[in-house]
């Protein structure tokens, strides 16, 4: 083998190995978002809150301590709904378990998808949080011009640091587009079933995706 060709063989191996590195630090990159998300799930690092349900916990109240629990609903420019709270603020003893009502408002004349994503604030009270119900649980589906109340009914720890007295819970909506897809997907599908059997006079309610709610 001559000069040259070591040549070619030296750059080929080099851009080989480039490559390789600049896929595996993409790939690496790419896994941070969904480390850090389930990270920040267990930890309550910058308030992220595990949308799954929780179970009461059935221990005494602390009368001797009230904590003032803000509520804070945010929209988005990509989903034309609007997310009210019935009060802005409730008092609640440690181990009580609470209840407030959030309607969701869609002020456009088509049906869309959207969920609405919580935070908690200081971060430190994020594992003292728990969602014995909640909205945020999965997607909302709201016909055009269609309001939906759903109760959020949660439960402060007993062991929530005694230096917080105060916690703004928030929810932020965004439209989820996948769940659009799904949708018609699965209403084509239905629809054809439906076509191929006479028999067949069932139709799918879309509201069996939401939360339990009431609809106006």
């Amino acid at each position: 083998m001559n000069s040259q060709e070591q040549t070619q063989v030296g750059v080929r191996r080099t851009v080989i190995r480039t490559v390789a590195v600049l896929v595996g630090m993409f790939g690496f990159a790419f896994a941070l978002v969904p480390l850090y998300d389930v990270f920040c799930r267990i930890t309550g690092l910058n308030g992220k809150v595990d949308a799954t349900a929780q179970s009461i916990v059935h221990e005494e109240v602390d009368e001797s301590r009230y904590i003032n629990v803000q509520f804070i609903t945010r929209g988005s420019p990509g989903l034309p709904w609007q997310m009210s709270v019935e009060m802005r603020q409730m008092s609640v003893h440690p181990g009580q378990m609470a209840e407030v009502d959030f309607t969701f408002t869609n002020n456009s004349h088509s049906e869309s998808w959207g969920r609405a994503v919580p935070s908690v604030s200081p971060s430190a009270a994020t594992t003292h949080l728990r969602k014995i119900s909640c909205f945020c649980f999965q997607e909302q589906l709201l016909k055009g011009e269609e309001r939906l109340t759903i109760p959020l009914v949660f439960q402060l720890a007993r062991d929530l640091p005694a230096d917080i007295n105060t916690i703004t819970l928030v929810y932020t909506l965004y439209p989820v587009e996948h769940a659009i897809r799904n949708a018609s997907l699965n209403s084509a599908k239905s629809d054809l079933e439906n076509e191929n059997d006479p028999n067949n006079n069932l139709s799918i309610d879309p509201k069996n995706n939401k939360a339990a709610g009431e609809a106006i």
